[in-house]
């Protein structure tokens, strides 16, 4: 390896107001509703001047996407998280004229409502979780030239399974000490990621659906690995919901290993374990089908959390 001697220029940039904490109540009944957001943007476009020469002439500063996104909160908020995250990125594309593409990053946080007076009470609700839905929507172009990605999401959906996975049959060597077993607890904190290949019918039911698919195929695969359940999952997915092009799935196996209580005399038939939460495999995967629009900028990420 040489030293590098070329000319040092800038490279790939962008900029923007990360996590703005967005809470919309609706109030055109007695019987409110709410939506909670936590909602990213990014601008990438004709900004090396404020790099190279601290020219801040095209930058429209982050404190301006604040402010536009609570505005499009309250006149393009009554929709999905992707309509309004789609209204967000077309606004920046299409009126900052510097302004190349724009990414749109949303996680919404679910509520349920409180029981109260012996039913669901109109104005009050408990947080629901922990998953969290998630949301990134890039726009690139302005007009006829115009290329748009949603990708919808979850994370921090918590599973566990007692039975009906194993782990066996892997390849050893002189520092392998796990034994195989044919019956274990199977857990993980997952993270899914869908790039749509066309718009669904009703993107809130979609959302819902496809978590469902999720949840399903992890509780009835008979899982010989959780790198077959993660393809299963991701599989069935795209199979129900053709408006699909992939989905990459994230998941740290959280490991529960039974306790010993023989010491103490006491039997232990699979019954307490210690969850031991790190170090801990990370199992990744995408699953596609062959015939996926190209995904362009889709999967570029502005805060890395999508």
């Amino acid at each position: 390896m040489s030293d590098s001697t070329g000319k040092i220029v800038l490279g790939p940039h962008q900029y923007g107001k990360a996590e703005n904490r967005v809470v919309r109540i609706y109030r055109d009944t007695a019987r409110h509703e709410i939506r909670d957001l936590n909602v990213s943007t990014c601008l990438r476009g004709s900004f090396e001047p404020a790099h190279t020469e601290g020219d801040q002439g095209t930058v429209l500063p982050t404190d301006s996407q604040k402010q536009t996104v609570y505005a499009y909160a309250k006149t393009h908020g009554d929709g999905s998280i992707e309509e309004y995250g789609a209204a967000l990125a077309r606004h920046f594309v299409d009126d900052v004229a510097p302004v190349h593409s724009a990414r749109i990053e949303i996680e919404e946080y679910a509520w349920e409502r409180a029981q109260a007076g012996g039913g669901p009470h109109d104005h009050t609700w408990t947080r629901r979780g922990p998953e969290v839905r998630t949301a990134s929507i890039t726009v690139r172009g302005k007009g006829s030239e115009r290329q748009e990605w949603v990708i919808g999401g979850i994370k921090d959906l918590v599973l566990l399974k007692s039975t009906g996975s194993e782990f066996a049959g892997f390849l050893t060597d002189e520092f392998t000490v796990l034994e195989p077993t044919h019956d274990r607890v199977m857990a993980t904190s997952l993270v899914a990621r869908w790039r749509f290949a066309s718009t669904p019918s009703d993107w809130d039911a979609t959302y819902a659906g496809i978590k469902g698919v999720l949840v399903e195929r992890f509780a009835l695969l008979r899982s010989k690995a959780l790198q077959q359940t993660l393809f299963d999952m991701g599989g069935t997915a795209l199979r129900e919901y053709p408006c699909l092009a992939e989905i990459r799935l994230s998941a740290p196996n959280r490991h529960h290993f039974a306790y010993d209580l023989e010491r103490f005399g006491i039997g232990n038939a699979g019954e307490v374990f210690h969850a031991d939460d790190r170090p801990y495999g990370l199992i990744q995967a995408t699953v596609r089908r062959e015939d996926a629009p190209d995904a362009g900028i889709a999967w570029e990420p502005f805060t890395g959390a999508m």
